[in-house]
């Protein structure tokens, strides 16, 4: 993406599109156009009334200026318990401070502009989500072509802002396949409301199955135009009894994300809080690197993105910013100069240091490193007890489908819960709950020492951390080995790697008393987790598989399966919820047994 802005100022302080030459809303007070055209268009507030999730889309984020009618409107009309889902799609983002000067034309709804600019979404390629809790309320944004947005949401429109440039000046907005595809992603009943009465768009609109009128424009403009699908509005959505079942990282995002879409959860631990791999006394947040920059790469980065936008709203989690990963073979340089200049990260997140920058952080010699500036190093204790709430202490043995539900019963076949639908979320320990979940064990071993500190968070294959009192490094990677005893020579192991990698560090610990902790992660045939629906059984998530990526991959994964739950929109695009879901090995195999092809007989 350019660095150069997409807006310019004109004279009289309104932003004007560089790229198209259009203005971004009327110089004829914008606010009540919008209020107009998009909130009176859309039949809003009566068209949410009496409903529990009401979801609006919209064609051109701009300056967010629809947005903040929208929730201006929404937190005064609002109905009871109501939530409302925003999703929007930009391919030419703006800046937080160039909304912020743009939104200060209207000081009366300065409150809002501060909390929208204050939780403004990205700029990196791909599905931003932001929270708006004081308002109820969810907003995606697609950093991206408004075709390949829509192909990729899975969600269902109640209300259409068609709000891109004028369609003499940017005519792919307002493209026939485009407005089919806004019919596609659209509720029954679903309305839509733009500016232009243009032929082209009309034309589309009723291609697409809408029935459209013409009414009374704004300031100049003299017509503007309302469109609606047949059909009827969808009714409120009935509440939804959510169990999640384990309270590591993953547990404790699914019960973060059920609770920002009003449900409460039933989150059900027996041992305790990252009690299984999530217990270590710290953890990073960094994602996994793919210099193919291909759907891996894209899921890796938005997870990442999400999640350090995350745990920065729990400050007491963090203990330190910035991970160098260190160059560990000659093919690393290239691969990091290829990560590093993507648009998968947000402008400054990543950038490659000499040799001689990574001595001057490191403070000893050390290779070629990638500078993950916005990587975290979080006490997972904090961050756990932040996001779980109420935990109920039980052990769940067997889960038995019901006309209604789920019932959760325990070892003696007694009743622990009954709800609609379940998350597991106990890593390995999954499969005891459903075997035929594609998990296998790698065990891991963490080794630590107190009292030595001002090392900065390093990577290698393994790595070096901070934690509260001293530095944790490790980890042991054991296929298939199931046991929890620490072992000296584990110790050992985890020793050899950080003196291979930084030498002087490990000499001031090679003396130290070291404490440590074994786990066992869930793991993959193809690395990758299983979030989403498990085959066969309507109403059983698995959110799992996340070997030891959790405090990266699980706060995203967890809003996706949350929604899924829910039957609310998901925050990640369609081809990366394809290769996260938990039935991709079967369909995969099935796939490949259609497109063989029978070898002739050999002589």
């Amino acid at each position: 993406m350019s660095a150069q802005s997409p807006l310019v100022w004109t004279d009289d302080g309104l932003p004007r599109s560089r790229l198209y030459g259009d203005v971004y809303f009327s110089s004829q007070d914008g606010l009540a156009e919008s209020r107009a055209v998009f909130l009176q268009g859309c039949g809003l507030p009566q068209a949410w009334s009496g409903r529990t999730r009401f979801t609006v889309a919209e064609l051109g984020f701009g300056t967010g200026l629809n947005i903040l009618a929208l929730l201006d409107l929404w937190r005064g009309a609002a109905p009871a318990g109501g939530h409302l889902h925003i999703f929007s799609v930009e391919a030419h983002p703006i800046t937080a401070g160039e909304a912020a000067r743009a939104l200060a034309a209207w000081p009366e709804l300065a409150d809002i502009a501060q909390v929208l600019t204050h939780a403004w979404p990205g700029q990196a390629r791909g599905f931003h989500r932001v929270d708006l809790p004081a308002f109820n309320a969810t907003l995606d944004l697609a950093v991206m072509e408004a075709e390949p947005a829509l192909r990729a949401w899975s969600g269902q429109a109640d209300a259409w802002f068609l709000d891109g440039f004028s369609p003499a000046l940017n005519p792919q907005m307002w493209r026939e396949e485009l407005l089919a595809l806004v019919a596609q992603r659209s509720a029954p009943g679903a309305r839509a409301a733009t500016f232009t009465v243009a032929g082209a768009v009309r034309r589309g609109l009723q291609a697409a199955g809408f029935a459209i009128d013409k009414r009374p424009g704004h300031g100049r403009k003299r017509e503007r135009l309302e469109a609606r699908l047949p059909g009827e509005m969808q009714e409120a959505t009935p509440a939804r009894q959510v169990a999640v079942i384990g309270a590591g990282i993953a547990g404790a995002s699914a019960a973060r994300a059920l609770r920002m879409f009003g449900c409460e959860p039933l989150l059900i631990e027996a041992d305790g809080l990252g009690a299984g791999a999530s217990g270590n006394p710290s953890a990073l947040v960094t994602p996994r690197l793919d210099a193919g920059l291909g759907p891996v790469a894209e899921l890796a980065a938005q997870a990442f993105g999400r999640a350090t936008a995350l745990f920065a709203t729990i400050p007491a989690a963090v203990i330190a910013r910035g991970v160098l990963q260190l160059a560990a073979g000659e093919r690393d340089p290239d691969r990091f100069a290829t990560i590093a200049g993507s648009d998968l990260f947000e402008p400054g997140a990543v950038g490659v240091l000499s040799a001689n920058q990574t001595l001057e952080r490191l403070g000893e010699p050390a290779p070629i490193a990638l500078d993950l500036a916005t990587a975290l190093v979080v006490e997972p204790a904090i961050a756990l007890d932040a996001w779980a709430g109420p935990v109920l202490r039980a052990s769940v043995a067997r889960l038995e489908a019901r006309e209604d539900g789920w019932a959760l019963l325990d070892a003696a076949g007694d009743l622990v819960a009954q709800v609609q639908a379940v998350i597991l979320a106990a890593g390995q320990a999954s499969v005891d709950l459903r075997p035929d979940l594609p998990l296998r064990p790698v065990r891991g071993q963490a080794s630590w020492t107190d009292g030595v500190a001002g090392a900065p968070a390093a990577a290698w294959g393994g790595y070096v951390l901070p934690t509260r009192a001293g530095l944790l490094f490790g980890a042991t990677h054991d296929r298939d080995d199931t046991s929890l005893e620490v072992r000296a020579a584990d110790h050992a192991r985890n020793l050899a790697s950080l003196s291979d990698a930084l030498p002087g560090l490990a000499a001031r610990i090679t003396r130290a008393p070291l404490q440590g902790r074994a786990a066992v992660r869930a793991t993959t045939p193809d690395r990758l987790p299983l979030a989403g629906p498990v085959a066969g059984a309507p109403g059983l998530f698995a959110l799992t598989g996340f070997g030891s990526r959790g405090f990266s991959l699980a706060p995203l994964l967890a809003e996706h399966v949350a929604a899924l739950a829910l039957d609310a929109p998901s925050p990640l695009p369609a081809h990366l919820a394809a290769l996260v879901d938990p039935d991709r090995f079967r369909a995969r195999a099935a796939k490949r047994g259609r497109n063989s092809v029978s070898e002739p007989a050999q002589p």
